[in-house]
């Protein structure tokens, strides 16, 4: 178990020839490297703030279980932070400040770092707006870049500097740095307003939509600004099987970008080489009131209508599996379509709707399909679950 001295302390790598990433051979001293690289780029996007734990105990091929409270058994140099939440209970969070407790974390089985929008020194006003565009099945990459860059439009006229990176899966992230003194549901009423004016200048490519059923193109998600809710850091490497690594561009680099040019092995030289390009970012902290006032304009987002017993939908949604890990989840979706070959051969990528949903710890998997596009006559009823995997009962 070698010891690494990094930050004036030593930092012990148990297992270090841990395959984490089987496609590609990375093994868990191959991810404390690449972040010694990109230290200084990577703790730019954590100091200071509290993290989620999102660990993968045995790599990639398993799912990750997400630790909020710190180690009970950690050094003392490792920092904390308490967070409470709605529920009433409270959990102190790592924070992580320099590199020695970066790769402490990342020794627990940490791939990508999940830090809130806060720092730890001051919880309540978060000093980032962040805007995750994530597509649904089927979307060109040339629109996630098209509505990137209305985003930015949007950002700029209302007084705040846009910075982009790659998401290192199959989306894009912009974040504003923003002056700490407004509470997250103002963050998040502002993340809207961009979303939804993004929506009003191109609704051919992008929506507002927060019902995953009624989306269509890209999606703005404006809700990873609410309260408890994280977005991987720049240079965080992604549970994905060819190490790709979330990655800061310019924005003379978006157009040409491409997500899987950018990994584990390719970044730290693209950062030895060029710099960091959010350098600068908190250098331009700006205000959220031209935002807001753009919130008071639009007036309230249109909601879906109610029916008896709660929402009533707008389009024919049936659940088809919940599980507890994503590939039980797909096979109970392939047994669907071969009950149903007709109705299957109806249905575009966008219909299949593969939702992750976080439980207390762990992340599980629900498929639905949306039979918009199937004639009412033939569309099939609800039928008992392919797999009916209950995370409230086991974790």
């Amino acid at each position: 178990m070698p010891d690494i001295e990094v930050a004036g302390r030593q930092v012990r790598i148990t297992n270090p020839d841990k395959v984490i990433f089987p496609d590609t051979g990375h093994t868990k001293l191959d991810l404390v490297r690449y972040y010694q690289a990109v230290a200084e780029g990577a703790l730019r996007g954590v100091s200071g703030r509290p993290m989620i734990l999102k660990r993968y105990v045995r790599g990639i091929q398993e799912e990750a279980f997400f630790q909020k409270r710190a180690p009970g058994r950690r050094p003392d140099w490792i920092e904390v932070a308490e967070l409470r939440y709605r529920s009433g209970l409270s959990a102190e969070e790592v924070v992580v400040s320099d590199l020695a407790q970066l790769l402490w974390v990342i020794n627990l089985g940490c791939v990508d770092l999940n830090p809130h929008p806060v720092r730890a020194a001051d919880l309540a006003h978060p000093d980032e707006l962040r805007i995750d565009l994530d597509p649904v099945p089927g979307v060109a990459w040339a629109d996630i870049l098209t509505t990137a860059q209305v985003a930015r439009e949007v950002l700029g006229e209302h007084g705040l500097t846009a910075w982009p990176k790659t998401s290192g899966s199959r989306g894009f992230h912009i974040y504003a740095r923003i002056e700490p003194r407004r509470p997250f549901a103002q963050v998040r009423k502002a993340a809207e307003a961009v979303a939804r004016e993004v929506e009003r200048r191109i609704p051919d490519v992008a929506t507002s939509r927060w019902w995953k059923e009624e989306r269509h193109g890209v999606f703005v998600d404006f809700n990873q600004n609410a309260y408890d809710r994280t977005v991987v850091s720049a240079y965080s490497v992604r549970a994905v099987p060819d190490a790709r690594v979330s990655t800061p561009l310019t924005w003379e680099e978006v157009p040409g970008c491409r997500p899987e040019e950018h990994t584990i092995e390719t970044v730290p030289r693209r950062l030895a080489e060029r710099g960091d390009p959010w350098e600068d970012m908190d250098r331009h902290p700006g205000s959220l009131d031209g935002l807001l006032e753009l919130a008071e304009r639009l007036g309230p987002a249109p909601r879906p209508p109610k029916g008896t017993g709660g929402r009533r939908r707008l389009v024919p949604v049936i659940e088809i599996a919940r599980a507890r890990h994503k590939d039980e989840a797909l096979a109970g979706l392939e047994r669907w379509k071969a009950r149903h070959p007709d109705v299957a051969a109806l249905l575009a990528p966008a219909n299949v709707l593969v939702d992750a949903m976080r439980g207390r710890s762990s992340v599980w998997y629900r498929i639905r399909v949306n039979l918009q596009h199937v004639p009412e006559e033939r569309r099939p009823p609800q039928e008992p679950l392919e797999a009916d995997y209950d995370p409230w009962a086991r974790e």
